[in-house]
């Protein structure tokens, strides 16, 4: 480009003709030297072809570090607004705050568009007090009523963890949409409390809003977590009678629910009618059926698996070790792990494999040479490893080795009471009750007591537990 563009032709040339970063880079002095950098129209086609040539610094360095000056003037909210929002999307979600400081260096005043991408910036990269700081400025700005900018909120305080403001949030809301709605199950859902997350989607069928996909894909996990196999049946009712159709999420989500429940059969027919699958939908089918113990069936569709041309992942052999272990079928486990450490799948077997393999050998009956395993690991043993090699010390009747393995997990979780009451079980059953009352002894100068054990039962969508002595 040779001489000075008018604002109409670098316009156009946004527009039609950039199709090369060094085109960018070129309309990006012109602006400098036309200074046409606060012409909104440009502004908005330039961020967007820096945002297509992964070069969105170059707008940073125009909007926030040349300019403005003295004989630039300021760009506007809505250029600001825009530059927040690609850098929302970019690899780098902190960028956004570092803009909206500068807006705020510049007096340059926010509106309701500015903030639920902030916000969404804040939420990916997990700025729980930067998020809380931002929202001060909402209220003192009068955008808190905004149902964009609170469920964007709402989104923040859910992806750090902080469902209880998020519910305090909600609450207060003036006005809920669907997605207000899923953001709340969702922060349940990821924070473990998944009957409070059926609760919140009961509730919402009672408010008369609709969910959409993100609702039952979170619902039916939170189904498949709390065994709330007839919410999960419903959910599944629902998609039908409303033609949904199973695009890969969806009916992955009901595969799991499904198999986690332990109705394999209903999620293997949800995996037949799936048009389109990838590898978390088979990884979703072996779990189900390890958690089943159809070992044997386990293998075939993992065999299926690799025959359509699926790259099976990490998480598929350890569905695979698990299948194995749970059905005993010690040899084909040996030999998958085998080929697992000379690198067969692309990738080499982690602190999780190695862990199904202490099961496998445990629950066979194979302690001895558990622990020789365990010995030649690459890394230290795991809570995992003992735990299984303690259940199946205890159950096959070898108290001493019981006894290593309950003593290994004191040393990991010294304020786990449930370790030292085995522990305490097992010096009963071998008759030493010295070391009982010296147990007993260690876990009151610890102030630990002893876990209520619990049962739970689903009546009409709902999950009840009632709690019992251990």
């Amino acid at each position: 480009m040779k001489g000075g563009l008018t604002a109409r032709a670098i316009d156009l040339l946004l527009k039609d003709f950039c199709h090369s970063r060094i085109q960018v880079k070129q309309i990006l002095a012109q602006l400098i030297l036309q200074n046409l950098h606060s012409n909104t129209s440009i502004a908005f086609r330039f961020i967007i072809a820096c945002q297509s040539h992964n070069l969105l610094n170059s707008a940073l360095l125009l909007y926030t570090t040349f300019l403005p000056s003295n004989h630039y003037p300021h760009p506007n909210v809505f250029i600001f607004n825009h530059l927040i929002r690609a850098f929302s999307y970019s690899q780098i979600p902190q960028t956004p705050l570092f803009i909206y400081s500068r807006m705020h260096r510049n007096s340059i005043l926010p509106d309701h568009y500015t903030f639920p991408s902030l916000f969404k910036s804040l939420s990916d990269s997990r700025h729980f007090f930067q998020a809380q700081c931002v929202n001060t400025h909402v209220i003192k700005l009068g955008h808190q009523h905004n149902i964009y900018v609170q469920n964007s909120l709402l989104d923040v305080f859910a992806s750090c963890g902080h469902v209880a403001l998020c519910r305090r949030v909600f609450d207060e809301m003036h006005e809920r949409d669907v997605v207000s709605w899923s953001v709340l199950i969702t922060g349940y859902r990821n924070v473990g409390c998944y009957d409070d997350a059926l609760l919140v989607f009961e509730q919402m069928q009672y408010a008369g809003v609709v969910p959409n996909r993100v609702t039952m894909i979170n619902a039916l996990a939170a189904c498949a977590k709390s065994g709330a196999v007839e919410m999960g049946t419903w959910i599944h009712d629902f998609v039908r009678r409303n033609g949904w159709g199973l695009d890969v999420v969806l009916g992955t989500a009901l595969i799991e629910m499904y198999a986690t429940c332990g109705r394999v059969e209903e999620g293997l027919r949800v995996f037949c009618s799936m048009k389109e699958r990838n590898v978390f939908t088979w990884n979703a089918v072996i779990k189900g059926l390890a958690l089943a113990k159809s070992g044997d069936e386990a293998i075939m569709w993992f065999n299926r698996m690799e025959k359509e041309g699926v790259r099976v992942d990490e998480v598929t052999l350890v569905a695979v070790l698990s299948a194995c272990s749970h059905s005993g079928l010690v040899e084909k486990g040996r030999e998958i792990f085998g080929l697992l450490v000379d690198g067969k799948y692309g990738f080499y077997p982690n602190v999780k494999h190695y862990a199904c393999m202490v099961d496998m050998l445990a629950r066979s009956g194979r302690l001895q040479e558990a622990i020789e395993f365990m010995g030649r690991m690459p890394f230290e043993a795991t809570k995992v490893m003992w735990g299984s090699l303690l259940v199946c010390s205890k159950a096959q009747g070898y108290l001493e080795l019981g006894e290593l393995a309950a003593r290994k997990l004191i040393e990991l979780e010294p304020n786990n009471p449930a370790y030292y009451v085995h522990l305490s079980n097992l010096y009963a059953a071998m008759g030493r009750w010295s070391d009982v009352e010296k147990v007993r002894g260690m876990m009151k100068d610890r102030q630990l007591n002893k876990d209520l054990g619990c049962s739970s039962v689903e009546v009409k969508h709902r999950g009840h537990v009632g709690e019992h002595l251990a």
